[in-house]
């Protein structure tokens, strides 16, 4: 078990990045991971030109004053760290052929994905998508050792998370009619996605919280893989009680063996606790030594995995565009199974 990958190697030649957008998920990981993969940063857009000047300054770039001078690079890669509406319009500034990646979600809804694949298709634009949680180092080794048979088959997934997650952080949240699923647990869905494959269907309940203005917090999400797995989710972001029974959890039973993993950055965020990864193949646990946190070392195995295409050592891109779109369509079902009722409870018979 202490050979289990965690990493993605980098290609020895890299490509340098284009990146639009200069919000605080560019300064707190892209950029930062860029620096640590020594990944030239060609230079950053932002329809704000003074924040783009301010933060290519800080990190050693320059800012491009229009789109078209961004989008206009070549041999670059496109990081599009951007909200999910401004997404197909500068997909439409990339030139034919490009290599791209954009920031999760994969738009706001299933229809804006399925508008984004539309102009991938037509542009041949080989892009993936910003879903870093499948490249954390214990996500990687989770799933290496599931490939290697030390769980046997899995049958059991269970995601537990009871936060006291700090939505005033973001302020553009307070208005949108899609939050929990949309933009926080739709990385555990992808997560699941990578190591079980897409599910037959799903039963959900997202709804919000008395303490709260964000109009969803909670959820509680059941997958259908057949007979012989269960997969439940349960989330809840207003566990406010302090930290000691807070929890960001998965367990993962199979046949032979169990995983239990923890993502500390949800505890106590912004300033996060160590992630942690448990593995007990004989009856014994054991703490497998980990390579980082999802926080920044998922992105540096998310944007390596990208360079490694783009210098055309691996043939395809994990996490593309094509499979985000299979995300997508979960969170959509998740939301249509959430706005149906439940299923109705007879009444006692007549005394």
């Amino acid at each position: 078990m202490t050979d289990l990958n965690q990493t993605v190697e980098m290609p020895e030649k890299v490509t340098p990045v284009v990146i639009f957008g200069s919000g605080s998920i560019v300064t707190d990981a892209h950029l930062p991971a860029y620096r640590d993969l020594k990944v030239p940063v060609a230079g950053i857009f932002d329809p704000d030109l003074a924040k783009a000047q301010k933060v290519a300054s800080e990190w050693g770039s320059i800012a491009f004053e229009t789109l078209d001078q961004a989008a206009s690079q070549d041999g670059v890669v496109f990081d599009l760290a951007v909200p999910p509406a401004a997404i197909p319009e500068l997909l439409e500034a990339l030139p034919d052929g490009a290599i791209a990646v954009i920031q999760k979600p994969l738009g706001s809804d299933l229809g804006e994905a399925d508008r984004i694949i539309s102009v991938l298709r037509r542009k041949n634009i080989k892009a993936a998508v910003n879903f870093q949680l499948r490249f954390a180092p214990n996500s990687l080794a989770i799933k290496d050792a599931i490939a290697k048979g030390l769980l046997g088959d899995i049958v059991d997934f269970d995601a537990w998370l009871a936060l006291d997650t700090p939505w005033h952080l973001w302020a553009f949240l307070a208005d949108l009619p899609r939050v929990e699923i949309l933009l926080h647990s739709i990385h555990y869905l992808d997560f699941v996605r990578d190591l079980l494959g897409n599910p037959a269907g799903v039963h959900a309940r997202t709804i919000g919280h008395p303490s709260s203005t964000v109009s969803n917090t909670r959820s509680a999400i059941m997958l259908d893989y057949g007979s012989d797995v269960r997969c439940n989710l349960s989330i809840n972001h207003n566990h406010a009680f302090g930290r000691k029974f807070q929890a960001c959890e998965f367990r993962i039973c199979g046949t032979k063996g169990a995983a239990y993993m923890k993502m500390g950055v949800n505890l106590d965020y912004p300033k996060g606790e160590p992630d942690e990864l448990w593995l007990n193949t004989d009856g014994e646990w054991r703490q497998i030594d980990l390579a980082g946190n999802w926080f920044i070392e998922a992105f540096h195995g998310r944007f390596a995995q990208v360079q490694r295409f783009a210098a055309g050592l691996d043939d395809a891109l994990e996490g593309s565009a094509e499979d985000a779109w299979h995300t997508m369509a979960l969170v959509e079902a998740a939301y249509e199974s959430s706005a149906l009722p439940m299923h109705p409870i007879k009444g006692a018979p007549d005394a």
